[in-house]
């Protein structure tokens, strides 16, 4: 696998990494084997946002014995409270659940300051003191970058010209680089050499490429939306396009594979082994109609947690399988959930975490409405 430095961190990764999701639901030999696969194809690079503890039990059990041959990049400021997730920028929660990787991982290679969308989240990240806590960590050993992770560029590029992190995990994709906070209809033609960029997006991506701060890049497949048939492109992109876009922007030094399972990680893996005219996005993205994903779930999971425990992204996604093929597996797979849409108490504290403006009530009232409950 190809490497490349991670900004100014000097950190060398593999430019195709894993995301943290699939070890949620995979159980110990399911880790393992993605670990394995990882480390049979050089990819080095693993993202563990989740709080989780049975989690990431999961991932050190996999890491055993091989730890210093993969570069964590754990998040500081996601916790695990009453069984649920939380963002949170209390160091009262932040630390006891950063020195629970600690202990488990030994070290953490970019402590990520988790999930900071807005000016006024970036301001209580300082006020709390955050990334001095960071920096401590820092000087003593125990962390060696700090970085930040969002989906705003003004918040972003806040953050990156304040000198403070060495790395960004930022989701980059052709849908969210080409569209600007309202609709637009490109009459332009792209080619790989020089993509029309939404213009924060690109000033982010040059900010960063001439500070030195890394790209660490989420959501890759738009949560895998870019590779179905309703493509905004009008087509479905291939993995590589995708992965090919995402690392031809500057600063980024790899791509996170949010895959559930080996057989998918396996086909990010081959995009390393994929011809360049197989790899070229142009032509597809020239076909991109009007589009605005705002309102639309990608199923980050950044609304949760949910006072009455309901994983709402999982509920979302089982809603819009089953609309869009009424399988009798989607209402199986829905049956088995803990807590259903109909529990909703409509407290709205998950729409006011959305990063996309998803009309997450609605949706609970229309998944109960289909699935009964």
């Amino acid at each position: 696998m190809n490497t490349r430095k991670l900004g100014r961190t000097g950190i060398s990764v593999g430019e195709i990494g894993l995301g943290c999701e699939a070890f949620v639901h995979l159980d110990e030999a399911g880790v393992k084997a993605m670990i394995d696969l990882a480390e049979q194809n050089g990819a080095n690079y693993i993202d563990l946002f989740t709080p989780d503890p049975g989690a990431r039990e999961r991932l050190a059990a996999a890491l055993k014995g091989r730890r210093e041959k993969f570069v964590i990049q754990g998040h500081f400021g996601s916790a695990w409270l009453d069984g649920q997730y939380k963002r949170t920028r209390e160091l009262g929660e932040a630390v006891p659940a950063f020195d629970d990787l600690l202990r488990k991982f030994g070290y953490i290679d970019v402590a990520m300051i988790h999930f900071v969308d807005d000016a006024d989240d970036w301001s209580a990240v300082l006020e709390h003191g955050m990334p001095q806590y960071l920096l401590k960590l820092k000087s003593e050993g125990k962390v060696r970058a700090i970085g930040m992770s969002s989906h705003d560029p003004d918040t972003s590029l806040a953050a990156v010209r304040s000198g403070i992190i060495d790395v960004l995990m930022f989701s980059v994709n052709p849908a969210y680089d080409l569209i600007p906070s309202g609709e637009v209809v490109w009459d332009y033609k792209f080619d790989k050499e020089s993509m029309a960029l939404e213009p924060k997006r690109a000033e982010l991506y040059s900010e960063c490429e001439r500070l030195g701060v890394g790209v660490t890049v989420m959501k890759p497949f738009a949560g895998g939306l870019l590779l179905g048939d309703d493509s905004p492109a009008g087509t479905p992109l291939t993995v590589a396009q995708c992965i090919h876009y995402a690392l031809t922007r500057p600063a980024v030094a790899c791509i996170l594979s949010g895959a559930a399972d080996a057989e998918q990680l396996a086909a990010s893996f081959a995009y390393e082994v994929t011809p360049d005219a197989e790899r070229d996005y142009a032509a597809a993205l020239s076909g991109f109609p009007r589009v605005n994903w705002q309102g639309r779930c990608l199923y980050c999971t950044h609304c949760a947690p949910c006072p009455v425990g309901i994983d709402v992204a999982t509920v979302t996604k089982y809603y819009d399988l089953a609309r869009r093929s009424d399988e009798p597996s989607v209402r199986g797979h829905y049956a088995l959930l803990d807590h259903k849409a109909g529990e909703c108490v409509e407290c709205g504290s998950c729409e006011e975490r959305c990063p996309f403006g998803v009309s997450v009530r609605e949706n609970m009232r229309a998944a109960a409405a289909l699935f009964g409950e």
